[in-house]
Order: C-alpha cells, then sequence, then structure tokens
C-alpha cells in the first residue's frame, strides 16, 4: 500500500494514466513485460524494423518521423513506439518480417558443395557453419565443390537478390593456378571477351601476383554465370588446377583461415547494401 502511494505521489496526478496511454492505434507506448498468460513483450518499432533488414535503428527511427511506417494501417511517427510483435508493420507498401537478419562470411574449402540439401554430396558448406546461428540461413551465390574462398550466408532475401541479380555488377576477384603459364596474348583475350553460351563475357581486369610465376593469375569480373572463371579458361585451352576467391562485393579474407567463417560487421553489411 505505502509503495503504490508513493508511486502515486511520485508520478502525480494522472501518472498511472500516464503511464497506460496508448495511441490511436491501440500501440502501447511504454514498455510491457510478459503477463501471466504468456503474453510476449512489445517490441521497439525502430528494433523491429532494424530485425526486418531494411535498416540501421537510427535510420529507422528517421522512416518513423518522416511517415513512412505503417502498423496495422495507421502511421506512426513518435519515436520510442512499442508494438506487438505479431503487428503488421509496412514500409513502402511492403510487408516487413522481423526476424533477426544474420550474415556470415565463410573462407570455404575445397571439397564441399554449396547447396542447403544435396543427397548426393558427402560434405556441405552449412556443416561448416552448423554453430553460427539458430536462424536458417542460405549461400550468397554458389562456388563449385572445388573452388575455395569467400562464401556469404544470410537470410536477408532482399540483399540476397541484390548481390546476385547481374544489373548490380558486384566485384568479385579470383586467383588461379593453371597448368601452364597465360600468355599476354590469351590475358588481352580474357579481356577483350570470351564466348560462353551465346554470350561474350569479359574480365575487368587480369594480372599476374608474381611475375615469376605466370601459372597464377589473378581475375577481376563481375559476372555471374556457373563456373564461369574456369570455363573462360578452358575456352583458351588451359585447366584450372586451383581457384580461390579472395574478394566478394567488398569483402576480403583478411584474417579469415580456411574452413572458418566470422559474423560480418554492422559496417559491412552497410557496404554489401549500398
Amino acid at each position: 500500500m505505502k509503495d503504490r502511494q508513493k508511486r502515486e505521489k511520485k508520478d502525480g496526478p494522472g501518472g498511472r494514466e500516464k503511464r497506460e496511454k496508448k495511441d490511436s492505434s491501440g500501440v502501447r507506448q511504454k514498455r510491457e513485460k510478459k503477463n501471466s498468460s504468456g503474453e510476449q513483450e512489445m517490441i521497439r518499432l525502430n528494433k523491429y524494423i532494424s530485425n526486418s533488414g531494411v535498416c540501421s535503428r537510427r535510420d529507422a527511427d528517421n522512416l518513423i518521423s518522416g511517415g513512412e511506417i505503417k502498423v496495422n494501417g495507421q502511421t506512426l511517427t513518435d519515436l520510442g513506439t512499442k508494438i506487438s510483435p505479431d503487428a503488421r508493420v509496412e514500409y513502402k507498401g511492403n510487408l516487413l518480417n522481423p526476424e533477426k537478419k544474420v550474415y556470415i562470411l565463410l573462407n570455404k574449402p575445397a571439397g564441399y558443395v554449396s547447396t542447403v540439401d544435396d543427397p548426393h554430396a558427402d560434405k556441405l558448406v552449412t556443416e561448416l557453419i552448423k554453430d553460427a546461428c539458430s536462424e536458417r540461413v542460405y549461400p550468397v551465390g554458389r562456388l563449385d565443390r572445388d573452388t575455395t574462398g569467400l562464401l556469404l550466408f544470410t537470410n536477408d532475401g532482399e540483399l540476397t537478390k541484390k548481390l546476385t541479380h547481374p544489373s548490380q555488377r558486384k566485384k568479385k576477384v579470383y586467383h588461379v593456378h593453371l597448368n601452364r603459364p597465360l600468355t599476354r596474348n590469351d590475358m588481352i583475350k580474357l579481356t577483350e571477351g570470351i564466348n560462353i553460351e551465346e554470350e561474350t563475357v569479359a574480365a575487368d581486369a587480369v594480372a599476374y601476383p608474381d611475375n615469376e610465376d605466370k601459372t597464377q593469375v589473378g581475375i577481376e569480373l563481375h559476372s555471374g554465370q556457373n563456373r564461369v572463371v574456369r570455363r573462360m579458361f578452358e575456352q583458351l585451352g588451359y585447366k584450372v588446377k586451383k581457384l580461390d576467391r579472395v574478394y566478394f562485393a567488398g569483402l576480403t579474407k583478411k584474417n579469415l583461415p580456411r574452413g572458418k567463417w566470422r559474423h560480418l560487421s554492422f559496417k559491412e553489411v552497410n557496404i554489401l547494401r549500398r
């Protein structure tokens, strides 16, 4: 009784009503804990938006204050608003999914198949990241069984579309080991374009990482064709002995040993989104 009186004195007249005030959409503004019936806690609207993969919490605040977010059909502009986890939240007419977005970078070893399910494969890349998160993530694009290097996993469907769509022209760099030295003439052919399946694919850049060993080649390109690097060299009469992706859309293998993974930083995720 005394505690209640203290709270009322502290809050002043109408304090209890102010704490429980709701806006016109029925969204409680203050924090709600799980009640005895097991109802879920409310979640801050900016966190809900951030978890959906649209933007950071800070940017979400700008969307909210700018009137670009609808909750259950109504536009909300109050920062700090909390909503039910099962609320219907829309941005630019699209329904948002509040599942936490996960971004994992793997330095893939040889011998693993880049898929989440293949009954004919002995080893899947998902085995290497099984302890990385509880969310179900998927590889962005593919590296064939014998190709090593950078492979990104995420449950962010919008980002996956952006990274894999040909119009985005995301930069990839590969370190190639050939069965014989690459000639200067063939190096020029690679940059001029090689015909693969009635499509001309050209490298953006080709160089020797080591001028003393011209069987090693660095090649930069944007094409997303299947096995495109191997096929380009095969068209010129070379056999690729080893192939390693060392750069993908702004990400590198720095400090990431073969077979290991790490979560992307917030800065790296923003780089991918741009």
